[in-house]
């Protein structure tokens, strides 16, 4: 279940202080706080910090107003806490994020601006780092947990990112591809209609409506489903309630319900749902738009059997008869599935890099 108030600690001071023991160390006049969602100097300020920050770690900025009000909007806070670092004048230099994802997995966004003196720019990292700890401990004991991991990303060319990561005791546990393929307007045809088609016994669905063209719960909990037991040996895979994925995925700013689309076997008296797979739009404000495979999950025991091949054919098509030009997904680069020689197969390619980092905080500190 959704919590109906946020798990995190909402003073940015108490939990700085807590983990510190002091004073954090910044210049007189720099202040820690919280955003202002409802400020559109502090929403305009976040979207540029967050866009500098892809630029130097990938090469290109794709992040817009609407990445940073799910971290921000009142909707978003729900599950969600922010805190910023702003210097004399108000203006914000660094930001940090974290998401209660998931049982044991706490998401944790980690931007500092470029272009600070180095002492300064590692005294923000440091005052992000120990108020992600303090939440970490906060979202834990909420939960119940003896160990609350904190789950943090980078891009593998961010050299800054990766060595203060590592001085405040992550680990780099994983890289992935992030992978696009282009999309032609003739692939339209390479299913039947992408809403409802049949392949060697699998039929391949867009999850039903129901009253008020709102997608049937049932398929819902399908989709779901699926992608639990599909998951469950994979790396990092950790437990989420149908109510957690359903208000999860609807914040993203690319969600639509006619991108989720379910496999099912039909050789029984029922069809019998196997295969999965939950489609965004990637927005361009200067051309075509994209699709993006955000999840796409088989069961073990109809693997081998072109669900997943089927289900990939079944959003480049869709992509296609809507004119968008390209279709993203990311891969686990050290998967033992196999995985990422299907897509390669199918013409993804790498088109950058990014990695996992972790620290496991326990919930309760130790003794000094």
């Amino acid at each position: 279940m959704i919590p109906e108030d946020s798990r995190f600690e909402s003073d940015p001071d108490f939990v700085i202080r807590s983990e510190l023991g002091t004073d954090p160390g910044l210049p007189e006049g720099w202040e820690v706080g919280t955003p202002d969602p409802a400020d559109r100097f502090d929403v305009a300020r976040l979207t540029h910090l967050l866009r500098a920050h892809e630029r130097h770690g990938r090469g290109w900025a794709g992040a817009g107003v609407d990445d940073v009000l799910v971290e921000v909007s009142e909707h978003g806070l729900r599950m969600r806490e922010n805190v910023v670092v702003r210097d004399a004048s108000g203006e914000i230099r660094a930001w940090g994020s974290v998401h209660d994802r998931s049982v044991g997995r706490m998401l944790f966004v980690h931007i500092v601006e470029r272009g600070l003196p180095d002492d300064l720019e590692e005294k923000c990292s440091d005052v992000l780092v120990e108020w992600a700890v303090g939440q970490a401990r906060a979202v834990g004991a909420a939960r119940g947990l003896e160990t609350q991991q904190i789950d943090t990303g980078a891009f593998a060319d961010d050299e800054r990112q990766h060595a203060w990561l590592a001085g405040a005791g992550f680990k780099r546990v994983r890289t992935w591809w992030q992978m696009s393929r282009p999309v032609t307007p003739d692939e339209a045809s390479l299913t039947g209609s992408p809403d409802h088609w049949e392949q060697d016994g699998v039929v391949f669905r867009l999850v039903r409506r129901a009253g008020g063209g709102m997608p049937d719960e049932g398929d819902l909990r399908e989709v779901h489903e699926v992608l639990e037991g599909a998951f469950v040996d994979h790396f990092n895979s950790s437990e989420e309630t149908f109510e957690e994925f359903l208000f999860r995925l609807r914040e993203d700013p690319g969600h639509r319900w006619d991108h989720w689309w379910l496999a099912e076997l039909t050789e029984g008296e029922t069809p019998q749902p196997v295969g999965a797979l939950v489609g965004t739009v990637s927005e361009s404000s200067s051309g075509p738009d994209g699709s993006y495979v955000s999840y796409l999950g088989v069961l073990e025991a109809a693997r081998g059997r072109g669900v997943a091949k089927g289900l990939l054919r079944t959003i480049i098509a869709d992509a296609a008869a809507r004119g968008r030009d390209r279709v993203g997904l990311e891969v686990d680069a050290d998967s033992p599935t196999g995985a990422a020689g299907l897509y390669t197969s199918m013409g993804w390619k790498t088109k950058y890099v990014t990695e996992s980092w972790h620290r496991d905080v326990p919930v309760i500190p130790p003794r000094a």
